[in-house]
């Protein structure tokens, strides 16, 4: 036995490790299982579903995101490249993914067949979420007075980097690719400090400004040309139970808002109501109930009856 083997079966034996492995077996398997049901496969890699983010950017913006040196003639070329690429690593993660969320997918060949069937409708809904980009970014060029042009939003500001994200992983989520849906969205959120939930819908034209800390839940809906400020979080006002005491999952629990609203940072727009069309809803409100189309609502009103405009 080598000296550094000696060494380590040494520890081994004082750190009585035979018995800690197996109360941790006992742990894994009886006492405290929460493994996913089925055989154990290889987990999602996020570096990689990152990358392929990286990469539908690209095909979608690739004079902004694409590489250098890119002309009319070749840029279809880059483009095509970069999507065989792209959507080939991200069918390979959502293969990984689908077992986690799609228990009743088992068999191997159902698995890839799905994996790819669903990688292909997001290919086919590239151009429909690029147009729902471009409103996003005209949205942002009009609402933002500090903004310089197109390419400033694009490369720099991170309401446009979150909403990338939720485009893209809101399609997955919808064709059930939920868990790497999930991932994009940590993802985004890492990158931008802005936190959507992939379940969320939200029209066109939408901008975040500034962003930080902002929460958009799973049910929330979200109308077209909405604009939001840092830390305005579009929550859950209460969890129902069952008769269990267990939360009841799935029910529509975030608000609704309408479109051409302004919510202004720090606002908390909690529960299943609805901001009517063209409320202003003003920084560090707290709101859980409904407000008629063309209200202004300010931290000193919050408690009276919202009066329109």
């Amino acid at each position: 036995m080598k000296p550094m083997e000696r060494e380590l079966a040494l520890r081994a034996t004082e750190w009585n490790l035979d018995a800690v492995v197996a109360e941790l077996e006992h742990s894994r398997d009886v006492s405290h299982n929460v493994r996913h049901l089925g055989k154990l496969r290889p987990p999602p890699l996020r570096e990689a579903i990152g990358e392929a983010l990286d990469g539908i950017a690209a095909a979608l913006f690739p004079a902004h995101f694409g590489a250098a040196g890119l002309t009319p003639g070749n840029i279809n070329h880059y483009v095509r490249q970069t999507l065989e690429e792209a959507l080939s690593t991200l069918c390979e993660q959502a293969g990984r993914t689908l077992p986690f969320s799609r228990a009743e997918i088992v068999d191997e060949g159902e698995l890839e067949a799905r994996a790819h069937a669903i990688i292909g409708e997001l290919a086919a809904r590239l151009p429909e979420i690029r147009g729902l980009l471009v409103s996003d970014l005209r949205a942002a060029y009009e609402g933002d007075p500090a903004a310089t042009g197109f390419s400033e939003i694009l490369l720099v500001y991170p309401g446009i980097t979150a909403i990338i994200h939720h485009r893209v992983a809101h399609v997955l989520n919808g064709l059930g690719a939920t868990f790497l849906a999930r991932i994009i969205s940590d993802i985004a959120r890492s990158r931008s400090g802005i936190d959507i939930h992939p379940g969320a819908t939200i029209g066109a034209g939408f901008f975040i400004d500034h962003g930080t800390g902002v929460v958009i839940g799973e049910t929330a809906i979200v109308g077209e040309r909405v604009r939001l400020y840092q830390s305005v979080t579009l929550g859950a006002r209460s969890f129902p139970r069952g008769e269990d005491g267990s939360i009841i999952k799935g029910l529509p629990r975030h608000p609704i808002v309408e479109d051409d609203v302004v919510i202004y940072a720090g606002a908390s727009i909690l529960g299943r109501i609805t901001v009517g069309r063209g409320s202003i809803i003003g920084g560090g409100v707290w709101l859980t109930q409904d407000v008629p189309p063309g209200s202004q609502i300010s931290q000193a009103h919050t408690r009276d009856v919202c009066l329109p405009k």
